[in-house]
């Protein structure tokens, strides 16, 4: 029972997918980033039926594009948009450590979340126009998952910049060694599936997220002295981005050769 509850806790928690409430403890949360990455598995799927469903009416690819960006925001909520935001706004603050974490905690809104905001969905957008091949599509669409197990790896290996506040209390209260184990398999399995449906491309959108997760350990290191759940959020948000413009990038390239 433990493990549907942390099942249903983590897509209570990462969705806006109605499941049943209840009162939560201690031991249910300790395998909730197991199930973390399937959260990304469900928008994976709708963004992917979205995009056939664009092919076979004809729908053009500017509104293919724009649904495509806002298909997550719709299924998360904009949890980790939020976090992105919250993370913007300290890095480019240029102040000190504590100050940086001081802001990561500031409802309120700044400029440069407005402005990366901006420019993370004009890339996305256009990331999303260009991919066409369906086996590209498919790899991108698996990287919901992957971007969420690595997001997951990261919670309960780093380093924490605080000891407090929501992902301190699940990374706390996570049952480390089968956490990682199941997200390194999960991990594992879904860069597997992505190389068999296009070796090339897999392993570029596989390279992309690698990329963005070591970025995300060194900068969260130097800039805050570990993660937080807005870094968190950053992350899985950064590394979608990634994944998608190398898919694109890979696309274009199979056009061209």
């Amino acid at each position: 029972m433990g493990i549907v509850k942390s099942f249903l806790i983590a897509f209570s928690m990462y969705s806006r997918i109605p499941v049943p409430q209840f009162q939560w403890e201690e031991r249910d949360m300790r395998y909730t980033f197991c199930f973390f990455p399937w959260v990304g598995a469900v928008v994976g799927v709708c963004v992917y039926g979205w995009n056939c469903v664009c092919d076979r009416y004809g729908i053009g690819m500017v509104c293919r594009a724009a649904v495509d960006g806002a298909l997550p925001l719709m299924i998360t909520g904009g949890f980790h948009v939020d976090g992105f935001m919250d993370t913007m706004d300290a890095f480019h603050s240029y102040q000190s450590r504590e100050r940086k974490l001081e802001i990561l905690k500031d409802s309120h809104i700044g400029a440069f979340a407005v402005i990366m905001l901006a420019l993370y969905g004009l890339l996305y957008m256009g990331a999303f126009s260009e991919i066409g091949d369906k086996r590209v599509l498919k790899i991108v669409c698996a990287g919901f998952f992957l971007a969420r197990c690595l997001s997951g790896i990261g919670a309960v290996s780093f380093p924490l910049a605080k000891g407090d506040g929501m992902l301190f209390l699940f990374a706390d209260r996570a049952h480390r060694r089968i956490v990682k184990g199941a997200l390194y398999v999960q991990s594992a399995g879904c860069v597997l599936g992505m190389v068999l449906v296009s070796f090339g491309t897999g392993a570029a959108v596989t390279a992309a997220a690698l990329a963005a997760f070591w970025w995300y350990y060194r900068r969260c290191r130097r800039e805050f002295g570990g993660i937080t759940g807005d870094t968190a959020g950053y992350f899985v948000v950064l590394c979608e981005l990634c994944m998608a413009v190398s898919g694109a990038a890979a696309d274009v390239m199979f056009r061209w050769m």
